[in-house]
């Protein structure tokens, strides 16, 4: 089986209307990838960064898999949340990108966006918190019904992951 490996970190993230932030994220794979080692999803702290828009994080990520096919190829999906001076937690963005498929050391940036939802809902976000949410969190990596979402873009989550395939030769894969 060919086998590929995932070490690196969820360095921070920029861009959002308000600090203090954490991130949770998660590994979507397709079914022909078996999870050898490594938590396929996770949690950050809370980072309120004193000097600049930027929170980080540094939360490790590695994840060692085994295939069979290339079908389903890794995908990392995040949610990025709010939380204020009183623990109320906001969600303030859905994003996700592909794992590279070429093995060395990579620097990835996130974009994310999240549901606007109705000029009511907008106006209760303002004066109460809160806000839309996606029914089922597998609309972030799948395109099937996204792009009738009615969104705003958000901020962006920085990466930093080093990728080892190993045995993907034997498949037709040069790495």
């Amino acid at each position: 089986m060919a086998e590929l490996h995932i070490i690196g970190q969820i360095v921070g993230a920029s861009g959002f209307p308000e600090n203090s932030l954490f991130c949770k994220w998660g590994v979507h794979t397709g079914g022909a990838w078996r999870l050898l080692s490594g938590l396929k999803e996770g949690q950050t702290q809370v980072d309120l960064p004193q000097i600049g828009d930027m929170a980080y994080w540094s939360h490790p990520i590695d994840l060692h898999y085994a295939t069979k096919g290339l079908q389903g190829w890794p995908k990392l999906h995040l949610q990025v949340w709010h939380q204020d001076s009183f623990g109320r937690c906001q969600l303030y963005g859905y994003g996700y990108c592909h794992v590279p498929s070429s093995p060395g050391h990579h620097r990835i940036s996130c974009v994310t966006w999240r549901p606007l939802g109705s000029w009511q809902e907008q106006l209760a976000q303002i004066f109460v918190g809160g806000g839309p949410q996606l029914r089922s969190p597998d609309l972030i990596y799948s395109g099937a019904d996204r792009y009738r979402l009615h969104t705003e873009a958000m901020g962006t989550v920085e990466l930093e992951l080093g990728i080892i395939m190993r045995h993907f030769d034997k498949y037709g894969v040069d790495s």
